[in-house]
């Protein structure tokens, strides 16, 4: 994992809107989510699959999302993808709060020809990552598949949740990713809801996640 030697860190929140500013030797990110917004996007990572794949967790978690990002591109997209997803994990911590009212669990299966993914999602306040796609090409376009761990790992990591991610089927890597992608933005939909019946309450048994 990328460690910065000094990053500078500026995060603000309103209600359940978040914005994070992330800068390092390697990258320089603004991070502005609402999570009750209508799936409005706007996306500037320099990778541009990348960007599709952030376009699905907007449109279908109903997240609006700010992501602007100047990375170290002509090294690789290493940093640039991991440090997306620290910083979208950091903004959806804060937004997120307290907790109070939280469906808290989320889980979807999403298929895309022949490719079908299941994704499941707590915002248990325990990082945990349990990934498994068996990506049939180590490129996608511009985006190389094994940075779809290490996007993960970083919004897991400052997300606090843990997630459960599987591709059940599929044979081109493209559909397998963007399965992935909407699984993930469907599952995080679920556990975002505010549950009128919990409404104040903290969902656990321990009185605090």
């Amino acid at each position: 994992m990328n460690t910065p030697t000094a990053p500078d860190a500026v995060v603000s929140s309103v209600g359940r809107t978040a914005s994070v500013t992330r800068n390092t030797a390697e990258t320089k990110i603004t991070v502005q989510v609402n999570l009750d917004g209508t799936g409005r996007a706007r996306l500037a990572t320099g990778i541009g699959f990348f960007d599709h794949m952030l376009d699905q967790i907007a449109r279908h978690g109903m997240i609006d999302l700010d992501i602007d990002c100047q990375g170290d591109l002509h090294i690789d997209g290493h940093h640039t993808v991991e440090d997306v997803g620290i910083t979208l994990g950091q903004a959806v911590a804060k937004a997120v709060g307290d907790k109070r009212g939280l469906r808290r669990y989320g889980h979807a299966y999403v298929p895309l020809d022949e490719a079908l993914s299941r994704v499941v999602i707590d915002f248990s306040g325990r990082p945990g990552l349990h990934l498994h796609i068996p990506f049939t090409s180590g490129m996608i376009g511009g985006f190389d598949s094994q940075l779809t761990y290490e996007f993960f790992q970083g919004f897991v990591n400052h997300a606090s949740v843990t997630l459960h991610i599987d591709n059940l089927k599929g044979i081109n890597a493209h559909h397998q990713c963007e399965t992935v992608f909407k699984a993930f933005a469907r599952a995080l939909r679920g556990a975002l809801e505010l549950d009128p019946r919990s409404a104040g309450m903290i969902p656990s048994t321990k009185g605090s996640l």
